[in-house]
């Protein structure tokens, strides 16, 4: 178990430092790079959402005006329901210290119910729920939508169609390898792209809905009403393939922490909204037009000399629509370690700008290797749709629930506006999730596994942790009562200065204690160091630093509390050389000879306990492979001792 510790909980009003300054320019800059990195999911729906919808139970769904006005009208008002008005106009007010996502929700949540109420064990259930949904989604979307593009070239050039694969295959592989440069940098070179397909996209709608304004009939919600109660079984499984056009929504939310909730919204409603609608009712009026369309509706929306430019983009397009939840995995695992469900991860922050500009090494190649095993498995964007939308109508109904418990206890809403928000929300994402049940046997299972594993994960490492802590602190016993101890038995003590890396100043470091009583020494200046990271960019050297005798000021042990900023690198070395000399002790060693001891608990498996021995095995193998703290906390690998001792569990 390494000794990093975790980044607290922080409310909605704390600095978030997204936008580089408070200009219109500056708006504009960080809304160009949230336009590059955030709605290439949702915003490359159009290339197979309609494609799958008309082609439903042997083409269920006719292309007349009765049928195309409803489909039509029931995208837009799920688009504008979820979308514009739950996630944009609702969900994302609620910010955990600038981030979003399932993550972030349920840390609002367990703060609203109070850390000792019996009820945030159901928050933290339905945040590892929603977390392990997120990933199924965030392993299948790269696929779905690469490969969709990209077989826009059969379309184009059908010779060519068995490079479809190879060429799928490449774009992953550069795409994952530049994660490591941060999404700010991509951003920047995907923003002006994705202006451009919004453009494109409305062009495209617009160049048929202009001559054949009678589509614009399907913006009334009458019309998705009067096909819902005319083809109510139809209707039923054609919800299975509406969602697709809203995959997205909640990598939009968990994207939050990357750029702010500003610039999100008016990259939503000035050019991704708008540009949405047009293309889908344009590529229903298409249908209209010419029937045979429903086999391609969106590369034959474009004239014959412009299909080949289109799968350009709309191959850029889907690479920006993987790095959404490829972004938006990187916060919901920071933020899943931060609430105990994921072991100390290396994090590496790529930005000075924003908290939520993180690459995280582990879950980059963790993703690569599942999004390339699918696409290899599946081949094709069509077998590929057979397995998408379970995962996400869960995490949009969980995004529910947990939203629910935010609005009644921390913003006070009255129960006439909760009921309604379950009624509207609640009930579509319900919809949407039983129609897409009939999926599970033809690849929605997938996902499905996916989350299963995700969940046994977290699951077992947060039941684990709360069980190897309780037994830890007991052995560490409370720090006053040792210390207590040294005052009235002193030890023999040493030249030098000690330095533990401990959580809290609550309990005794586990190497102390068996320095004491294993080898009957102790240093003469002993420095135990916390470090406490804050959701701002650098905290002032001024608020940096709290020092504590701990009432023995004369036994040289001292607790040194270290706030940081997430762009200040919790380097505990050069914090000590740049601020021991406020400790108020009378002379300072030389820095150079300190000792660093690290506290590691050697954890045995108990013949009894409240795990099963399989998940102890694995809450084991989880601690054995997180984040180094020597590597951390930037230790002298020379000037490092571990000690531990015995932890069962």
């Amino acid at each position: 178990m390494d000794q990093a510790q975790a980044p607290t909980d922080t409310g909605p009003d704390e600095e978030s430092g997204h936008a580089p300054d408070g200009s219109r320019r500056g708006l504009a800059l960080v809304t160009l790079g949230a336009l590059g990195v955030v709605f290439g999911d949702i915003g490359t729906s159009p290339l197979y959402s309609l494609k799958t919808l008309f082609a439903i139970d042997d083409h269920a769904i006719k292309p007349t005006p009765g049928d195309v006005y409803g489909v039509i009208s029931m995208v837009v008002w799920s688009v504008t329901l979820i979308v514009s008005i739950k996630y944009v106009g609702l969900i994302m007010r609620a910010d955990n210290g600038g981030e979003g996502g399932v993550m972030a929700l349920a840390g609002i949540a367990r703060r609203a119910i109070g850390a000792k109420s019996r009820r945030v064990n159901v928050v933290i259930v339905l945040a590892i729920i929603g977390a392990s949904l997120f990933f199924g989604d965030s392993v299948i979307t790269p696929a779905i939508s690469v490969l969709s593009a990209v077989e826009g070239v059969g379309v184009a050039a059908p010779s060519l169609t068995h490079l479809i694969l190879p060429i799928s295959v490449t774009i992953l592989v550069v795409l994952f390898a530049s994660q490591r440069y941060g999404t700010h940098r991509v951003g920047a070179f995907f923003g002006p792209a994705m202006l451009v397909w919004f453009t494109v996209l409305a062009l495209a709608g617009l160049r048929v809905v202009v001559p054949h304004p009678a589509i614009l009939r399907s913006l009334s919600p009458t019309y998705a009403l009067a096909f819902m109660i005319e083809h109510p079984l139809v209707t039923f499984i054609a919800m299975g393939a509406v969602v697709l056009c809203i995959t997205g929504a909640e990598a939009l939310y968990a994207d939050m922490g990357h750029f702010g909730r500003r610039p999100i919204a008016v990259a939503w409603f000035v050019f991704v909204f708008p540009a949405l609608v047009l293309t889908y009712m344009g590529q229903g009026e298409l249908i209209l037009s010419d029937p045979s369309a429903i086999s391609n509706p969106f590369f034959l929306l474009v004239p014959d000399w412009a299909q080949v430019p289109m799968v350009v983009m709309a191959t850029i397009a889907t690479v920006i629509a993987s790095q959404a939840v490829i972004s938006g995995a990187f916060s919901v695992s920071r933020q899943a370690t931060q609430l105990g469900l994921l072991p100390s991860l290396t994090v590496r922050q790529t930005s000075e700008g924003s908290a939520g500009q993180v690459y995280l090494p582990v879950i980059n190649g963790v993703l690569f290797v599942g999004v390339l095993a699918l696409m290899l498995v599946f081949r094709s964007s069509a077998r590929l749709a057979t397995a998408y939308g379970v995962s996400v109508t869960g995490a949009l109904l969980i995004d529910t629930i947990l939203m629910l418990v935010v609005a009644r206890l921390q913003w006070k809403w009255r129960t006439g506006r909760l009921v309604l928000f379950a009624v509207v929300f609640g009930g579509l994402e319900l919809s949407f999730l039983i129609g897409n049940l009939n999926k599970i046997p033809h690849g929605g299972w997938l996902p499905l596994l996916i989350a299963i594993v995700m969940f046994t994960l977290m699951s077992t490492w947060y039941r684990g942790r709360e069980i190897v802590t309780d037994n830890r602190v007991h052995k560490e016993g409370r720090l006053s009562d040792f210390v207590e101890r040294l005052h009235e038995n002193p030890v023999h003590r040493v030249p030098g200065m000690a330095v533990f890396p401990h959580p809290t100043k609550e309990t005794t470091p586990l190497a102390m204690r068996a320095n004491v009583e294993h080898v009957g020494v102790l240093h003469e200046r002993v420095v135990i160091f916390t470090a406490v990271p804050q959701t701002v960019p650098h905290v002032p050297a001024s608020k940096a630093f709290t020092f504590d005798s701990l009432g023995y000021k004369g036994d040289g042990i001292m607790h040194v509390t270290m706030r940081y900023g997430f762009f200040d690198r919790p380097d505990i070395p050069a914090a000590l050389r740049a601020h021991m000399h406020d400790s108020g002790w009378e002379f300072v060693p030389d820095l150079s000879h300190v000792t660093y001891f690290l506290s590691r608990a050697n954890l045995t498996r108990q013949a009894h306990g409240e795990l099963p021995r399989w998940r102890k095995a694995l809450f084991v193998m989880m601690a054995r492979n997180a984040a180094n703290p020597a590597e951390y906390f930037n230790l002298p690998d020379e000037r490092v001792v571990v000690m531990g001792s015995q932890i069962g569990f």
